[in-house]
């Protein structure tokens, strides 16, 4: 379970300030997936996060299975799993031996780590560029591999920000499948997307965010009935609309 409490969190330079996420609440259970959506910009990544340990909320707060993120971040990060856009995986290093070293930061036993990385080569079909080096590897396989190990230490919270971006068509399907098996397993999931597709065939319920504000938290079907439409790039434009957001914002 994740539970959001009125987080707040400010940028601030010499030129200007800028609120990124304006008491943002929300709370996913075990067994959905919840997807945070809106356009680039509008506080998503920074709420994810919050969530993940990586930022301090200015006020508010963020628990993960009971863990505060502020006051007990190393419980929070044991139990989470995180793929962020900005992940970029790159080196010598091939995608076994990443696996094994983050397994590893982990505390992990070896016969342990061995057997997750055979059980995720498996699932995500990286049998074929396992031992090969990550430099050479195509976006798709470094996405998998960025997946696997964000997954090693198999948490019971996951995060993704944006897990789609910029694969081709089957790779974007082996994750959205995967997503929706450890939904099957009882996990509790977080995606962030701009990609409305991605949010209709995966979220149970999604928060819809402008400007560092959510506006709209339900479930698809609960938005379908209140918008009076059925297809959720309509009823996100819709949304955009009534709060005055324009290709500009």
């Amino acid at each position: 379970m994740v539970k959001v409490t009125s987080i707040e969190k400010t940028f601030e330079s010499r030129k200007k300030r800028v609120k990124a996420v304006n008491k943002v609440s929300f709370r996913t259970e075990p067994g959905e997936i919840f997807g945070l959506l809106g356009p680039n910009g509008a506080g998503k990544t920074t709420t994810l996060r919050i969530i993940a340990t990586l930022l301090k909320p200015n006020s508010g707060k963020a628990e993960v299975m009971g863990f505060d993120c502020m006051k007990e971040a190393t419980e929070v990060r044991k139990r989470i799993g995180f793929l962020t856009s900005d992940m970029k995986l790159s080196g010598n290093l091939t995608p076994k031996e990443l696996l094994q070293f983050f397994g590893e930061l982990s505390h992990m036993e070896s016969s342990v780590i061995n057997k997750r990385i055979r059980d995720l080569a498996s699932y995500l079909d990286m049998g074929d560029f396992l031992d090969k080096r990550i430099g050479k590897l195509s976006t798709g396989m470094k996405q998998k591999a960025a997946i696997a190990v964000s997954l090693v230490h198999d948490p019971e919270v996951i995060i993704f920000d944006e897990p789609t971006n910029g694969l081709d068509i089957l790779t974007a399907r082996t994750v959205t499948e995967f997503l929706k098996d450890y939904r099957r397993q009882g996990r509790t999931i977080i995606i962030s997307t701009h990609i409305m597709a991605v949010a209709e065939k995966l979220c149970d319920r999604v928060g819809i965010i402008f400007n560092g504000n959510l506006v709209e938290n339900d479930t698809l079907k609960e938005l379908y009935t209140k918008f009076g439409d059925s297809n959720l790039e309509d009823v996100f434009f819709k949304i955009a609309e009534r709060e005055g957001v324009t290709d500009n914002a």
